[in-house]
């Protein structure tokens, strides 16, 4: 299904392409704004994830939403479960 994959690619690309983007915007003591730091640390947490689509490789879903702990523990998203539920709600 080469369309699925395009399309998979070119959101992948997106997903790397807001990570570089936003990379100003990482860490904990950053004081910009908070939905733009969630945004890069969400872009950051999948960004190897985006890059394996690229390379046609894949990848494991359950440790990529594990990656998001980080910007729900510091930064007050809830990222972990709403991926979770997007990926049960698809099964």
């Amino acid at each position: 299904m080469p369309g699925h994959s395009d399309q998979a690619k070119v959101l992948a690309q997106a997903i790397f392409e807001i990570r570089v983007l936003l990379s100003g915007y990482l860490g904990s003591e950053n004081e910009g704004d908070l939905a733009v730091r969630q945004a890069a640390h969400l872009a950051y947490a999948l960004h190897n994830q985006a890059l394996a689509v690229l390379e046609g490789k894949s990848f494991e879903v359950t440790e990529a939403i594990r990656g998001l702990a980080f910007a729900d523990r510091v930064l007050g998203a809830e990222f972990a479960e709403r991926f979770t539920q997007a990926v049960r709600s698809n099964a």
